[in-house]
């Protein structure tokens, strides 16, 4: 390194600006091992703590980028597009979006996580389907969204290694919350990952990490500023996460209630249909130039003609899933046992609390609280109602399904009574968009 590492720790430490090529040094150093954990647990620290300008947050992205490989889509002739979420409970729009935006004409290379803690992971639920594999190469990665359009894998050892040091240091060290750390950990990837587009839904509320408007927006406009300074098209949407999305919370019951949706079938969650639509047509009109409307009514009509659902079970099919035995499985809860909540009394639904329903799906077993825990496919729940919805005294308002921790049903049916409002009067109608950040 030119410039020695003490130096560059007493700089940020001082709230002073580093160069490019000093943060591309540094993390160039600390991938190989010559800068030590805890100097850059320092670094993390220093940079918590005084931030980081646009200029030092784009550089720090794009050496930890360079850390690893990167893929090329040249040779596929399809404009590319990705989409991230930073999570929330019941999201399993990847499972929808990525194939409808696939359906209208986008090659969609999507670099997925597993679930820690209470928000669930798209790998995981993918891999409830019998036979998918959600660790692919990256050759067999491009294979398949060559072939489909579309594919959902896990983030190989290749890809942004200093990512995953640095990020194993700030999960120990207490400085995880630096949008700075979030937005280089996040675009890193995707920028390796070699997507063209980019859209980010920042989600916003109780059962987010990122828990007021103000926070959102702020980490919503630095991922924009950051894709865009990298030389991606790229926006994003601020969205609502007080309530679950849709009516399923764990695995198997996220990717049926998403096949449900790709086949437009059973009662839609109107959440994740809107949310659906939107995200995916601002992947096609930036990536295919063409208007938001054309891309929006593209969307609405490849969601109900089935040509998102050929995409989706293509791409199960060529990751070596099998749909018609995930369906056989988890028929009537797969297996699991289950107790239901009743409303108390008669009225509207006015709220339901996203983060009392997370932790109620992750206790019966649908998450996992370190890496390498076991996660219950079939654990989860099935909520009855959603946001404005009449309810009776006795109604069932959500069912709860566990294998592995059936002596926890009763107690956490319990616990998750109080999820649940219940109002004399029809409450507003909910926002799914709170803001889009350009």
């Amino acid at each position: 390194m030119e410039t020695p590492v003490k130096i560059l720790l007493d700089r940020k430490r001082e709230g002073r600006e580093l160069s490019p090529s000093d943060i591309h040094d540094l993390i160039a150093a600390y991938t190989k091992g010559e800068v030590t954990d805890y100097q850059m647990a320092a670094f993390a620290m220093a940079v918590c703590c005084n931030g980081m300008t646009g200029a030092e947050t784009l550089a720090l992205t794009e050496a930890m980028r360079d850390s690893g490989d990167k893929m090329d889509w040249s040779d596929v002739p399809l404009p590319t597009a990705d989409k991230h979420s930073t999570g929330g409970v019941g999201d399993k729009l990847s499972l929808i979006i990525q194939p409808l935006a696939a359906s209208c004409g986008v090659a969609v290379p999507s670099l997925t996580g597993r679930g820690l803690g209470l928000t669930g992971g798209t790998a995981d639920k993918l891999e409830s389907i019998p036979g998918y594999n959600a660790s692919l190469s990256l050759a067999d990665f491009k294979k398949v969204v060559a072939s489909c359009g579309c594919s959902m894998t896990v983030q190989t050892a290749e890809i942004a290694p200093a990512d995953k040091k640095l990020y194993a240091l700030r999960d120990v060290t207490g400085t995880v919350p630096s949008i700075p750390l979030i937005v280089a950990s996040i675009l890193s990837k995707k920028l390796a990952e070699g997507a063209e587009t980019l859209v980010f839904d920042v989600k916003c509320g109780r059962g987010a990490f990122m828990k007021t408007r103000d926070q959102a927006a702020a980490l919503a406009q630095a991922l924009v500023n950051g894709a865009k300074g990298a030389g991606r098209k790229a926006c994003a949407l601020v969205t609502s996460m007080d309530e679950p999305l849709g009516f399923a919370v764990g695995n198997a019951l996220e990717v049926q209630e998403s096949i449900d949706v790709l086949k437009g079938e059973g009662r839609q969650p109107a959440d994740i249909v809107e949310l659906s639509v939107e995200f995916a047509a601002r992947m096609v009109a930036l990536a295919k130039c063409v208007s938001l409307d054309d891309a929006r009514k593209e969307c609405r009509d490849n969601l109900g003609n089935g040509k998102a659902y050929a995409v989706f079970a293509e791409m199960v099919k060529l990751h070596g899933g099998d749909l018609a035995e995930f369906e056989r499985m988890y028929a009537g809860g797969g297996g699991a046992s289950s107790v239901e909540v009743l409303a108390p009394a008669s009225g509207f639904i006015s709220d339901i609390d996203a983060e009392t329903v997370a932790r109620a799906a992750f206790n019966l077993g649908a998450g996992r609280a370190k890496t390498g825990d076991t996660i219950d496919m079939s654990a989860g729940v099935l909520l009855s109602v959603t946001h404005g919805d009449k309810v009776e005294k006795g109604q069932t308002l959500a069912k709860l399904f566990a294998r592995d921790r059936t002596a926890l049903l009763e107690a956490e049916a319990k616990s998750l009574e109080s999820a649940f409002a219940i109002s004399g009067e029809a409450p507003s109608v909910r926002r799914f968009i709170i803001e889009e950040i350009l």
